[in-house]
């Protein structure tokens, strides 16, 4: 049987506004050891991702971290996931579109993140079981 989406995802979502700054973004990130942001505006009801390669795109480019806000630099044409889908849908759509990240939505609320690593961690463990039993 495939591992879902559900089995692999992230439960704690960081979620930010598009007010914040990058700095404060990359510092909430960094304390809870995440590679990715939504970013929720509640004016528009949108949703969107803020990386920490959007981060490094912006501060690599010379801009102000202190001055730079999420909104400028939030992916908004985002491909969500749900949690059924299997480890090899989501990763599809990631090579698909180039990034490493996934909204994972139920019923069109966040409920994790889903990332490159998270795939390989759980492909990485089933390969260790199909070996141990195979031994």
């Amino acid at each position: 049987m495939p591992t879902l989406v559900r089995d692999a995802m992230t439960t704690v979502v960081l979620t930010i506004g598009p007010t914040h700054t990058l700095r404060q973004a990359a510092q909430l990130m960094a304390a809870r050891r995440v590679g990715a942001a939504v970013v929720l505006d509640t004016d528009t009801s949108g949703l969107g991702i803020l990386t920490e390669r959007d981060i490094l795109v912006s501060v690599g480019a010379g801009q102000d971290p202190d001055r730079e806000t999420a909104h400028a630099h939030t992916t908004t044409d985002v491909v969500f996931a749900a949690p059924g889908w299997t480890l090899t849908e989501a990763a599809q759509a990631m090579t698909h579109g180039g990034f490493r990240h996934l909204i994972v939505l139920d019923e069109r609320e966040p409920v994790g993140l889903v990332s490159v690593r998270d795939i390989i961690r759980c492909w990485s463990r089933a390969e260790e079981a199909t070996g141990a039993l195979a031994g």
